[in-house]
């Protein structure tokens, strides 16, 4: 009696086997892709907000004598203001 065979099949036996993935990984790639899109779509549709719900004076565009800028920044003295 030979002592390889024998070492070979308590070796074997042994084995864990793999486990197989229940989808292949072409689909979490797409799940994952579609989660990154649903993200970026979330994102986008924040852009712009600050401007709305900010001051007319940081939302104007400086320095033209527009209504967006603040008051004595021209040169001219308010008298109502305190900075």
């Amino acid at each position: 009696m030979s002592f390889m065979p024998i070492v070979a099949t308590l070796a074997t036996a042994g084995t864990v086997s793999s486990r197989e993935l229940p989808m292949s990984p072409y689909a979490y790639w797409a799940i994952s892709f579609g989660a990154f899109l649903v993200l970026l779509a979330v994102l986008w549709s924040f852009r712009h907000t600050a401007a709305k719900y900010d001051t007319p004076v940081r939302a104007g565009h400086g320095g033209d004598g527009g209504p967006g800028d603040a008051p004595g920044s021209r040169g001219v003295a308010d008298p109502g203001a305190h900075h």
